[in-house]
């Protein structure tokens, strides 16, 4: 916590509600209903010298830890409230009754410190719930901000990926090299544009998702199939955008290698009325030695920590299967349909 806050208004509106409260208890009495001069006196006393507790040593020496100092700077204040009320405040208020007599240190404690406490107890209550915000924010902002790098790795992973594709195309001067650069550059205008919010609408995503999907079925050609289905209508959910693209990624890429034809892909798409979607994305594959086709790469890392990170909890359901011979993903997400906050 910093040593020392700007004092907002609303800080001040609670001091003024707290310091109003704790008047009314200290100066209520049955008996004599009429408010004396003297009572308001006493507790200005004691306000002036919780503030000084409050907002000088509070930040000075508690907040940094300097615990005997703070004792050492809380006996003197008390001192001083003590001495004051006794040489100069009961002169003034009580002459002849109470001011040549002191009644003990225990107690004008008794009368003091409750009054202090309660006030500066207000004080540190609220400092640690402000402290409690800032931190929430910074986690937000550190959250926000792993976010965008996780979401920026996937663009130079994407296009590294397809770069190698196309390099080849070009080396055989395949005649879909040009209709392949299009869709890339398609694809890559969504992910740098179009994907800056934390939810997209779905329908948008469905649509991309689609074209990432022609784009890696043009690699293909005739050495297998492809079956992509998805809902006609997504209404007005909203998803995390490029959430399902490493899956689908993955399974081209996995997929082909080792293969040279019968190369089978299947992605489904579903809807369910509370706003669930069911994702499926399945690949055979053929083992290669010393490789690890099911498994690793910044894709799947970067989308799993992802998911934890915008479907936290219950909110999504991770599933992976791997028969030595086909990769299926099994993922559930609770989809939102409002704005992204």
């Amino acid at each position: 916590m910093p040593a020392r806050s700007p004092i907002t208004a609303s800080e001040i509106g609670y001091q003024l509600l707290l310091h109003l409260v704790v008047f009314l208890f200290y100066a209520f009495d049955r008996t004599s209903p009429h408010l004396e001069p003297f009572e308001v006196t006493y507790f200005i006393q004691y306000t002036l010298a919780t503030l000084l507790i409050s907002y000088w040593l509070l930040p000075r020496y508690i907040y940094r830890h300097r615990y005997g100092r703070f004792l050492l700077g809380v006996a003197t204040v008390i001192v001083l409230v003590i001495v004051t009320e006794e040489l100069i405040l009961e002169p003034i208020y009580f002459a002849g009754k109470r001011a040549g007599s002191f009644p003990g240190v225990l107690f004008t404690l008794s009368q003091i410190l409750p009054i202090m406490t309660i006030l500066a107890a207000g004080k540190f209550a609220w400092d640690a719930a402000r402290g409690q915000r800032e931190v929430q924010q910074l986690r937000s902002l550190m959250q926000e901000s792993e976010l965008e790098f996780l979401k920026s790795q996937i663009n130079p992973h994407f296009l590294f990926n397809n770069l190698n594709n196309l390099y080849s195309y070009a080396i055989e001067q395949s005649p879909k090299t040009p209709e392949i650069i299009l869709e890339l550059s398609a694809v890559l205008r969504y992910m740098i544009y179009e994907c800056r919010q934390r939810y997209v609408p779905l329908s948008r995503e469905i649509e991309q998702l689609r074209n990432f999907t022609r784009l890696y079925e043009l690699q293909i050609e005739d050495r297998g199939e492809v079956s992509f289905q998805a809902p006609v209508s997504a209404g007005n959910h909203r998803i995390a955008p490029l959430i399902l693209l490493v899956f689908i990624e993955n399974a081209f890429k996995h997929g082909q290698a080792g293969q040279s034809d019968n190369i089978r892909i299947d992605i489904d798409l579903r809807l369910t009325p509370d706003g669930t979607l069911v994702f499926r994305c399945a690949n055979d594959y053929a083992p290669v030695i010393a490789d690890t086709p099911a498994v690793g790469g910044i894709g799947l890392a970067n989308v799993r920590k992802r998911l934890q990170l915008l479907y936290p909890g219950p909110a999504h359901e991770l599933r992976i299967e791997d028969s030595g011979t086909r990769f299926v993903v099994h993922l559930r997400l609770q989809l939102t349909s409002t704005a992204a906050p």
